[in-house]
């Protein structure tokens, strides 16, 4: 890997001007770390826990901790956290798909959901599946300057009989800012003041661990996410998990199980010490991904590319990255250099391709250990104007930092 002098400068240069803002990354990674050691030990975490259970899954203590230890971690009563759930999208459906029944109202007050979520909703496409065509109705508040709309929100409340809100954390693909918790708290007080009887439901994919608190500590009543994301810390290949309320959880287990089985069975596939060990990594594969985003930021943005967000010096609230590489040519060639230096799959050549789904051709790099796993360094986007590419994860900084390196060496060529 031979980096230009130009970059090399620049890098060194990023350890000094980046350090303050690297130490309070690490003071929250610390602060996480000792919330996450401190729900080990009091569940009394044993080497018996790591057992595989097969079959029904009965009296599997160590699924219960780790369902005890995710619940502790997020801010919420209860948690459900099992291998069954395949992803972020299907824990959200899952949640969604139990908790809102024919004639329930849900409202989004965070915009329009990214794409895997509209088709389940029902928003676009004739699922018979869809929220939609089980009678749920839907409506959606778009954010207002980056901020939610409190007087619309308060409208729409008081004129309608809302049984759930939705708020997603995460810009997703859309170029508005991810929301932070302090921002998700002060609306939560908002809407509850109003009725304390609607569920907040937060769809938290790319935000645990960035910040100190998680939606649960600031009164979210259902927090959701994917264990190849966060919280699975670069270890778990599988799994999600659905936080909050102890009676909504037990809906939703019942949803995946069946009706007076709820959490009681599932067997874990031998994951129970993947997800134990992923939690347990997860502070500090969360910091290496937020240094790699920070490190990305500062690169790009002293090398001209203005239009980075959030920029190097702006407060974070989950792990993605983006910014506008201006033409076509400098989008291909960043996402081919990452995908040349990624660990796995480094010889794969990326080329813009149709994707399903999608409307434009797309270039996606991404060289992982599991696949699909975004707390994983990967970068996907869409080759058309004004070529914006989303970037996310990174399990160690020294490897985010030579990867980084090279797909911007890539561009410089």
């Amino acid at each position: 890997m031979k980096i230009k002098e130009e970059l090399l400068k620049l890098e060194k240069q990023s350890n000094i001007e980046l350090k303050e803002i690297y130490d309070k990354v690490d003071s929250i990674c610390l602060k996480n770390s000792e919330r996450i050691l401190e729900a080990f030990t009091e569940c009394n975490v044993s080497y018996s826990d790591f057992t595989d259970i097969n079959g029904y899954g009965n009296y599997d203590t160590g699924r219960d901790k780790i369902e005890k230890i995710f619940a502790t971690v997020l801010g919420c009563e209860d948690a459900l956290v099992r291998t069954q759930i395949m992803s972020g999208t299907n824990a959200i459906y899952l949640a969604l798909s139990a908790l809102l029944k024919y004639g329930d109202t849900m409202l989004s007050i965070s915009g329009t959901p990214y794409d895997s979520l509209q088709e389940m909703i029902g928003i676009i496409g004739d699922s018979t599946q869809s929220l939609k065509a089980s009678g749920v109705k839907y409506l959606e508040i778009a954010l207002k300057n980056n901020e939610f709309d409190k007087d619309k929100i308060i409208e729409t409340i008081r004129d309608n009989k809302i049984k759930l809100i939705e708020i997603q954390r995460s810009r997703g693909y859309s170029s508005r800012n991810s929301l932070t918790i302090k921002q998700i708290e002060d609306i939560i007080k908002v809407i509850k003041e109003i009725d304390k009887d609607i569920i907040v439901f937060v769809d938290n994919c790319y935000g645990e661990l960035v910040e100190e608190r998680e939606p649960g500590h600031v009164g979210a009543d259902i927090v959701v996410g994917s264990l190849m994301k966060n919280l699975g810390g670069g270890i778990a290949s599988s799994g999600g998990y659905v936080g909050g309320r102890s009676d909504l959880i037990h809906m939703v287990a019942e949803r995946l199980t069946a009706p007076g089985i709820a959490k009681e069975q599932g067997a874990n596939f031998n994951q129970n010490i993947n997800f134990f060990k992923g939690i347990f990594m997860a502070p500090s594969a969360v910091r290496s991904a937020i240094k790699t985003a920070i490190f990305a930021s500062y690169m790009l943005e002293k090398l001209g590319f203005n239009e980075v967000s959030p920029r190097y010096s702006d407060y974070r609230t989950d792990i993605i990255q983006t910014v506008v590489l201006n033409d076509k040519d400098n989008l291909v060639e960043f996402a081919r250099g990452l995908q040349a230096a990624s660990p796995v799959d480094s010889k794969v050549y990326i080329t813009p391709a149709p994707m399903p789904g999608y409307p434009f051709e797309e270039v996606m790099a991404a060289g992982c250990f599991t696949q699909g796993s975004t707390i994983e360094l990967s970068a996907d986007a869409p080759v058309t104007p004004p070529y914006r590419l989303y970037m996310q994860g990174g399990l160690t900084f020294e490897y985010g930092k030579l990867i980084i390196l090279n797909a911007l060496n890539n561009i410089k060529k």
